[in-house]
């Protein structure tokens, strides 16, 4: 299998489309005919109602589903000529309710570079990793800690770092804050603003009224259909 390198690509071409994409759910629901193209370092607010399709566009873009007809390109390369594991090395996905593994928040964070298809990756180090945590405010929050221990907000908060920690080139945030204080999904929303603002494309559903204050794209999910606004 021809594996795609960051290296390789063209960065004048967009870093995510979605070309005339279908996808349905057994019973009917799902996604039809759905195109758009993401720049690098655009920050993307995708909104719909309950159950219009949004965590299923995001669900594509990182092959937790297969797309039923059409293509989905990260960088001009079709997502199905990537190792699993190396797409999502390049393409962050952080869920609504953040997933934790047994062990240490150091175990937690490092991770991504435990598979296969980064072992040849430099590790970053405590100091990057406990710099991230400062950045998103986890400074009562050890490296040799139980994630398990964490609260909500800090467990949302240490699956966004892992997910930035391999450097990927698109972010998906599936409701990252809807479970969250107001305090921590406003840092959440502001990390997610300040990706963007560093080249990285980001994807963000989101359920409130939350207006980014960065230059940014909306989609629309309604009907099976996404628009650009």
């Amino acid at each position: 299998m021809n594996i795609p390198q960051p290296d390789d690509f063209n960065q004048d071409m967009p870093v995510l489309e979605f070309k005339d994409v279908t996808f349905h759910w057994p019973g009917g629901k799902g996604l039809s005919e759905v195109s758009f193209a993401v720049p690098a370092g655009q920050f993307v607010l995708i909104s719909g109602s309950s159950g219009a399709g949004k965590s299923t566009l995001l669900r594509l873009a990182v092959r937790l589903e297969e797309i039923q007809q059409g293509e989905i390109l990260l960088q001009g390369q079709p997502l199905d000529s990537f190792y699993p594991p190396a797409l999502r090395t390049r393409i962050g996905f952080v869920q609504q309710m953040p997933v934790i593994l047994p062990g240490s928040v150091r175990d937690n964070l490092l991770m991504p570079f435990t598979l296969q298809s980064r072992t040849d990756s430099t590790i970053p180090s405590d100091e990057i990793l406990t710099g991230w945590m400062e950045r998103l405010a986890l400074t009562d929050v050890a490296l040799d800690d139980e994630a398990g221990d964490l609260s909500v907000g800090q467990r949302q908060r240490l699956c966004l770092i892992r997910s930035v920690l391999p450097r990927p080139v698109v972010i998906c945030f599936d409701e990252p804050t809807s479970s969250l204080d107001r305090e921590s999904r406003e840092r959440v929303e502001r990390i997610a603003e300040e990706l963007a603002a560093e080249g990285i494309a980001v994807l963000m559903v989101n359920h409130t009224s939350y207006h980014p204050d960065c230059p940014h794209m909306h989609l629309t999910v309604a009907d099976g259909k996404v628009e650009e606004e």
